[in-house]
């Protein structure tokens, strides 16, 4: 048995268990060695060791054997300051193993197992929305004293409070790989604390979370009304905080709005830096996407996209990155996979289903009445048949924005404006995307209306 063939095995073991119980129990294993049919491996408590080896063992014997039938038995050892008896597990009498030799606590390859290699701080994309955000997180990242604890990150789904925290994560791996940082849902921390309570080995789980140096709980409105798991999470935290650690906290809104969570613990979450993520500005979305798409490149080098493409998901899809990443992922897969160039076209079947998702249910209706008061005509002259330069410009701009604002057809947005053909409607559209890179004013007037239809 060796590393690489631990890993391997590892990935089985994977689709067997599921995500979260690979990733609490599973993944933070350190194979060590394999010595006269016991294989041991290294755990950062006992308590884990205890759970792994009464709910798993038979499972990790049964695939070892696969690789190796003169494997007996497993054990587990905490190489720790201090030296724990091991745990042990077979299908017989186990003999108790000699402890390990003292070496520094494993505690942070927790973190390590559970951080996302995409999320660091070059793959994140700062702008106006975010930079305070991004700016704290790189505060804390650095390693050294702060004046504010915790930081606590609230925003909705897919604003990048999920990538921050991984990135601070990474940034501590790198700066001081001597200290023990741990990454975790508030989930997580809920279903640890639970199995402690059951197997009553909450010296253990107190043994975890009060030796870190920093504590990362993301998405912690999950623990509001959990009356057991708050008092846990409020001691937890005191004890963090005494000894001058570092607590970072995600949630979807902030302390004060979080239902049923006690009042003590809305206190001690206010008490340090409550940085809101505001849902992304077009320039935002517009950025992420120019960074998404080099790496798609990487992988798909003889596709282009063709102009406009990325200005039209950026205003389409605003209310979720992840959305609008996973669209652009699909884009670039489906042309590669029908051989044919990202444009418009493409764009607009490709990603039906998310387009009609990610529709803010802005109306015709309501576009013309904001361009008409915009420019200051009668919303009758705008859709009426009079050409003059004063009406046909706010009519085109209308025509545009409605062609990239809601999910109308042109022959249907013909039909809103006084009955024109459809063909009108395409001169209308191409003749302001003309404009809107030569003129200033008109890409002004676009950006204008455009956030007061979306606000």
């Amino acid at each position: 048995m060796t590393q690489n063939e631990w890993g391997q095995l590892r990935q089985r073991l994977l689709k067997t268990v599921g995500q979260n119980n690979y990733t609490t129990w599973i993944e933070p294993l350190e194979f060590r060695a394999l010595d006269d049919g016991i294989v041991t491996f290294d755990v950062p408590t006992n308590f884990m060791g205890n759970y792994v080896s009464q709910n798993f063992s038979d499972l990790i014997l049964r695939e070892l054997k696969t690789e190796d039938d003169t494997v007996r038995r497993l054990a587990f050892s905490v190489p720790a300051n201090t030296q724990p008896r091991p745990t042990t597990s077979d299908t017989t009498t186990a003999p108790v193993q000699a402890p390990a030799p003292k070496r520094q606590s494993t505690a942070s390859n927790l973190t390590a197992a559970a951080l996302d290699k995409r999320f660091t701080f070059d793959s994140f994309v700062v702008g106006k929305p975010n930079e305070l955000a991004h700016a704290a997180a790189r505060r804390v990242a650095e390693g050294g004293p702060v004046t504010f604890n915790p930081l606590f990150l609230y925003g909705g789904v897919g604003l990048g409070k999920t990538h921050l925290m991984h990135a601070i994560g990474w940034e501590l791996r790198n700066r001081r790989p001597d200290i023990n940082v741990l990454y975790l849902s508030a989930e997580q921390f809920m279903y640890r604390f639970v199995q402690a309570l059951r197997d009553r080995k909450m010296m253990d789980f107190k043994e975890i979370f009060r030796s870190v140096d920093v504590l990362m709980v993301d998405d912690v409105q999950f623990i509001a009304g959990k009356d057991s798991t708050q008092d846990e999470f409020f001691h937890t935290f005191n004890a963090l905080v005494d000894q001058n650690k570092q607590i970072i906290i995600s949630a979807d809104r902030a302390p004060g709005e979080i239902k049923d969570l006690e009042e003590r613990v809305k206190s001690r979450l206010q008490c340090g830096l409550v940085v809101d993520l505001h849902p992304t500005d077009y320039e935002l979305r517009l950025g992420i996407l120019q960074s998404k798409v080099e790496q798609q490149q990487v992988f798909y080098p003889d596709l282009s996209l063709e102009p406009g493409v990325l200005e039209f998901l950026a205003l389409r899809i605003s209310n979720n990155v992840r959305v609008l990443e996973g669209a652009l992922t699909r884009l670039f897969a489906f042309a590669s996979l029908v051989g044919r160039k990202i444009d418009l076209d493409l764009t607009q079947d490709c990603l039906a289903d998310v387009l009609r998702a990610s529709e803010r249910k802005i109306t015709v209706e309501e576009i013309q009445r904001k361009v008409s008061d915009h420019y200051n005509i009668r919303l009758s002259d705008m859709i009426g048949p009079k050409r003059l330069r004063s009406y046909a410009r706010p009519r085109q701009v209308a025509m545009y924005l409605c062609k990239h604002m809601t999910s109308r057809s042109l022959p249907e947005i013909g039909r809103r404006f006084g009955g024109r053909d459809h063909t009108t409607v395409m001169h209308g559209v191409k003749r302001i995307d003309e404009l809107r890179q030569q003129d200033g004013q008109i890409a002004e007037d676009l950006e204008l209306l455009r956030r007061a239809l979306e606000a």
